[in-house]
């Protein structure tokens, strides 16, 4: 849709994104598999068995329907939002001729500038650039043009092509978060097994948020591991879908319940915001986590049940807001459980206040060999450690 630079500046409908509405359609044909897949061979069977049996059998069954009508559900709405449209303020007529004459000089033509409507305070800018001259221009090359022109820092979307070239694609700019973050990670594997129960995910959203995910499936080995990958790779579908931090875990938990067999995971989960440095925790069944500022140290923790134990789970977030130099621990229960012969909250809030290290990396391994230590070298389960830290973007 293109708006003359000479029309009137109001605000105008446009619709969704071709890539957008393309990723809607394809997570609603992913529920709706999962919701068909659920659905099969859903039959009552009236088999032999105690009356125990007999109604843990129905309850399986009921459960499993009400999951696969609630995928279902998703799936539409997914559908419906593909179709969506959304507001833009088109650029005034000076500065966007001001843009394209600064552009052009550089080798890029450019068309169609408009602000896409965005949370308050936050900018969001859309343009179709290509690249007069071969080679094509880096798409953070006309950030920084971008940024001297309208006088803030703006930085390539997620999904924005990383290229302009001689082709005519549409490009989107988002104001740069007040602040960066560094992670890292060490782990420790159960004596006698080759793979860790514990896996973590870390995600970026384009609002500006990371998101980082810890779970600790039941028991260890090669089970364990797959419990806990199968509860990430989930989380991430729907996160990245559009759903807030519980109704995901809900969805995840339904579904472990619905599979019928004791499956139980842990689920952490920190969603750290880089534009105001707010930070929300959210505990299925997860140890304490750890906020570092300097030589102090704030111990976030919630006493709930883990995923696949029963139905519905609490909603009990935390929210903190993070400061520049700030470090957050994320642990799994084998670092609790090696510590069990003392109060390891206080005891950990001490070692945590006495490291000295910068790096999120160097941090989570200094943490792991103190551990290791104060077991002899023993590894009764799996430990795991993800740290982040964040900074003012200067």
């Amino acid at each position: 849709m293109k708006k003359l630079f000479g029309e009137p500046e109001t605000e105008q409908i446009f619709l969704l994104s071709d890539y957008g509405r393309q990723k809607l359609l394809a997570y609603a044909d992913s529920f709706k598999e999962l919701a068909r897949t659920l659905g099969q061979n859903l039959a009552w069977e009236d088999k032999a068995g105690s009356r125990e049996d007999a109604l843990y059998r129905k309850e399986l069954l009921e459960n499993r329907c009400l999951l696969a009508e609630n995928l279902n559900e998703m799936a539409g709405v997914m559908a419906q939002m593909a179709a969506e449209v959304f507001s833009y303020r088109p650029f005034p007529a000076k500065k966007a001729r001001q843009i394209v004459q600064t552009m052009q000089s550089e080798g890029i033509l450019v068309n169609d500038l408009y602000y896409i409507e965005q949370e308050p305070g936050r900018t969001k800018i859309n343009l179709t650039m290509r690249a007069e001259r071969m080679p094509g221009v880096g798409a953070d090359e006309a950030a920084d043009m971008l940024s001297v022109l309208l006088d803030q820092r703006l930085a390539p979307s997620m999904n924005c092509p990383r290229v302009i070239d001689s082709r005519v694609r549409g490009f989107t700019f988002v104001e740069e978060a007040r602040y960066v973050m560094l992670t890292g990670a060490a782990k420790a594997i159960k004596e006698n097994e080759s793979k860790s129960g514990d896996n973590y995910s870390i995600l970026e959203s384009e609002k500006g948020k990371m998101t980082l995910l810890l779970s600790d499936g039941m028991g260890s080995g090669e089970k364990a591991c797959a419990d806990s990958e199968a509860v990430l790779d989930l989380m991430e579908k729907l996160l990245e879908a559009g759903y807030g931090p519980h109704t995901a875990a809900e969805l995840v938990n339904n579904t472990m319940l619905a599979g019928g067999e004791q499956n139980m995971s842990t689920l952490d989960i920190c969603e750290a915001d880089l534009y105001d440095g707010t930070c929300t925790f959210m505990k299925v069944g997860a140890a304490a986590s750890f906020i570092k500022r300097e030589h102090m140290v704030e111990q976030i923790s919630s006493a709930s049940l883990p995923l696949g134990a029963i139905r519905g789970i609490e909603e009990c977030s935390v929210r903190r807001r993070l400061m520049d130099g700030d470090y957050v621990f994320l642990l799994s229960d084998g670092i609790v459980d090696a510590l069990e012969n003392c109060d390891y909250k206080e005891e950990l809030c001490e070692i945590l206040g006495n490291l000295e290290q910068e790096s999120p990396r160097e941090l989570a391994e200094a943490l792991l060999q103190i551990v290791l230590r104060k077991t002899g070298g023993h590894i009764r389960d799996d430990m795991t450690i993800v740290v982040f830290g964040l900074w003012e973007n200067v």
